[in-house]
């Protein structure tokens, strides 16, 4: 028997090659929103290179940018008198001599020195690794060559409390005190720590690709200090910094080494005689007795220390500015 079909009829659709074209099309629409995606980015990615030209060139850096051995380290100075007070920040602040800016006001009596680490502020963003030795190495550099007078005060928010640690007992003749501000004790532990691992820096993609920038402009409350201490100029350029050193380089490996430089100073403490003045913030949470036991652990042998609770958040220089101040004159005043 002959099949046909009449003139004008309409055929049956084929459910086999309505199969097949099914996935071609999803593969065709997926490819499309690739491309468009793709196109967006790189968009984005152009203008916020652009701003972040345009910004810098129309806004003027603040500090002076120092040269040692290992690159370009920018350093705030309040051009004062008085004992030297060195800042150091905590991980990953974008600028750090805008972050200390109301404590740096209330020490007016002192030559205040904010020295941003590479990675910060002003500084190139990229470094050798971020150990212990290094980062005391390079700061040491930093205050030979401004010639500041010694001993000094170290005083580090944060991680850089690894840093003060480690640099006290490496310079110890030339440092006159440490101050803590909710400064992170390393942990004892006798587990190993493994070396950073390769990998993409999501963080920095963010930032280069203006999805930080877009967030923080439309949220600016994100990028600002929870304080009324600072002025609208302060706050827009720390919105700006932020942008521009977003997971950069040298934060990143700095990051990725906190456990390895924790355990480079298991069993190291602070010379006996070297006077210790540590700010623990009180956060209203169950970790403010976690805190204070170890810094109480960690300054056992320090003949010299005092432990004193501030009420607030982690930056406590955000909000007690001047309590602390007026501790740190008192502090250093009876151990000069």
């Amino acid at each position: 028997m002959r099949l046909f079909t009449r003139r004008g009829a309409r055929q049956s659709p084929d459910p086999v090659d309505n199969a097949r074209k099914k996935p071609r099309r999803r593969l065709r629409i997926a490819g499309i929103s690739a491309l468009v995606a793709l196109g967006l980015v790189l968009a984005s990615t152009a203008a916020n290179g652009l701003l972040e030209q345009s910004e810098k060139s129309s806004i003027s850096p603040y500090g002076e940018r120092i040269g040692i051995s290992s690159g370009q380290v920018n350093v705030y100075r309040n051009g004062l008198s008085g004992q030297p007070i060195v800042l150091l920040s905590g991980l990953g602040t974008p600028a750090p001599a805008l972050d200390f800016s109301p404590l740096i006001r209330e020490l007016g009596s002192f030559d205040v020195i904010v020295v941003e680490g590479f990675g910060y502020g002003y500084s190139d963003m990229n470094a050798g690794e971020r150990t212990n030795r290094n980062i005391s190495t390079e700061l040491h550099e930093v205050l030979t060559k401004l010639h500041v007078e010694q001993p000094y005060v170290l005083a580090g928010h944060s991680i850089a409390g690894f840093y003060t640690l480690d640099y006290a007992n490496r310079y110890p003749a030339e440092v006159a005190a440490v101050i803590g501000i909710d400064a992170t004790v390393p942990k004892v532990t006798s587990e190993p720590a493994g070396e950073p691992q390769p990998g993409i820096n999501w963080e920095r993609a963010l930032s280069v690709t203006g999805v930080v920038r877009n967030v923080t402009a439309i949220a600016p409350g994100l990028a600002a200090p929870d304080s009324d201490a600072y002025s609208a100029d302060e706050l827009e350029r720390m919105r700006l910094m932020l942008s521009w050193n977003f997971g950069n380089d040298a934060v990143a490996d700095e990051t990725s080494r906190i456990a390895a430089n924790a355990a480079a100073l298991r069993g190291v403490r602070y010379p006996d005689a070297l006077p210790v003045l540590a700010f623990i913030a009180d956060d209203k949470t169950d970790s403010t007795s976690t805190r204070t036991a170890a810094t109480q652990d960690l300054l056992k042998n320090v003949e010299h220390h005092e432990i004193v609770t501030l009420e607030g958040g982690h930056y406590l220089h955000w909000t007690q500015a001047r309590r602390m101040a007026e501790t740190i004159t008192a502090f250093l005043g009876k151990h000069r």
